[in-house]
């Protein structure tokens, strides 16, 4: 009986401890929670200007280390100029396409305004094009003949697009500055790379083991392949399309230049927004001029065919898929710097996922080898290796 009573104390007792203990972890696990929370709100506006600057260090690097040489070792001198010329190639373009969108507005309210609304009316040409002519004859002809019935009827549509035309113009000033930004942090990544790589190898051994050098080594090539193979490429394709649309005075020329853009980084193909614009220009224009034109426009649409070799390294072949989710969803959830940004990071996790099936698959041929008596490792390395 005194046992039995023992024993039930000793229980007790226990169990009290446990009770005690969960206590204590719950509420440390907690107030470590909250801390966490409440540090995310603090650095959350600065996340993703610093994550799109160390994108943009990692890619510039090696052209930084090369002005570096002209600029007698001056690394912070030679990461400034980048940054300006970067700062320069993106605030003239956006001064253009901006321009032109406002002109365009501008004009329009005055025309309204004015009452004196004249739509010049379509052309045989215009029935004449395969599937969709006649529907475009038809709307076409409305709008020329008779404007207030084809608003009222297409008033709708004429709301939505309005609304997305806004929101995009509301947004672009916030992301010329955040790519601002992001530049800046950019040169002071780049001028400091040396410690910044240390401690992220450092880090990396820390999380991932022992093949953590090497995994940075990936994700460093990775960034440089799609910055420059599909950002890249995206912005000088819509710089090529988007002059011909200003030398030949196309209507909504930046917002065209912009659509180029977008289904550049998104890897569709440009001609998707290029083609209805040169029927526009056929419909409206002389032979001669249309078909310079036209030349211009192809030429641009397909040059990614012979660019993205040029751009983008050997070795990185992100799927098609994984870019385009990558840079919806970004866009989706981050406006339009995200449209670049999420390229980039779904693709990094794409490489570093394929990186890993291919560690585990060698792991497993070591261990065959291992019960054969062959003790030969096989190296990481040559996986990190192939993106270089």
């Amino acid at each position: 009986m005194d046992n039995q009573q023992g024993n039930n104390r000793v229980g007790n007792q226990q169990s009290k401890i446990f009770v005690n203990n969960m206590m204590e972890s719950a509420i440390r696990i907690g107030l470590l929670f909250m801390l966490i929370v409440w540090t995310y709100d603090i650095i959350r506006p600065f996340v993703i200007p610093v994550l799109w600057g160390a994108i943009i260090a990692v890619a510039l690097m090696p052209l930084t280390q090369k002005l570096e040489k002209a600029f007698k070792g001056r690394r912070g001198l030679a990461a400034t100029a980048l940054a300006i010329i970067g700062v320069a190639l993106l605030v003239v373009p956006f001064v253009l396409v901006s321009g032109s969108i406002f002109d365009g507005v501008s004009r329009t309210i005055e025309v309204l305004q004015s009452g004196d609304v004249k739509i010049p009316g379509p052309t045989q040409r215009v029935a004449d094009i395969p599937v969709i002519g006649d529907k475009l004859y038809e709307i076409w002809a409305l709008f020329s003949t008779n404007l207030e019935k084809a608003v009222q009827h297409f008033l709708p549509e004429i709301k939505t697009a309005v609304g997305t035309i806004a929101s995009v113009i509301g947004s672009s000033l916030a992301t010329l500055m955040m790519f601002i930004i992001s530049l800046a942090i950019a040169a002071g990544f780049m001028s400091h790379a040396e410690k910044i790589s240390e401690a992220v190898s450092t880090v990396a051994v820390r999380v991932v083991g022992k093949n953590g050098e090497q995994w940075t080594t990936l994700t460093a090539a990775t960034i440089r392949s799609v910055l420059l193979g599909v950002v890249g490429v995206a912005f000088i394709q819509s710089m090529l399309i988007g002059s011909a649309m200003f030398v030949f005075d196309v209507p909504a020329a930046g917002l065209i230049t912009l659509g180029v853009l977008i289904l550049g980084i998104a890897q569709l193909p440009a001609l998707i927004v290029v083609l209805p614009v040169i029927f526009y220009v056929f419909s409206t224009q002389d032979t001669t001029p249309a078909t310079i034109f036209t030349i211009w426009v192809l030429i641009a649409g397909v040059s990614d065919n012979f660019l993205k070799p040029l751009l983008m390294g050997r070795g990185v072949d992100v799927p098609m898929p994984v870019i385009l989710i990558g840079a919806i969803g970004g866009m989706l959830s981050a406006g339009i710097i995200g449209l670049f940004l999420g390229a980039v990071v779904l693709a990094i996790w794409y490489e570093l996922f394929v990186a890993w099936l291919k560690v585990d698959k060698e792991q497993g041929a070591k261990q065959e080898l291992t019960i054969e008596g062959d003790t030969s490792e096989p190296k990481f390395e040559a996986v990190a290796n192939e993106v270089k």
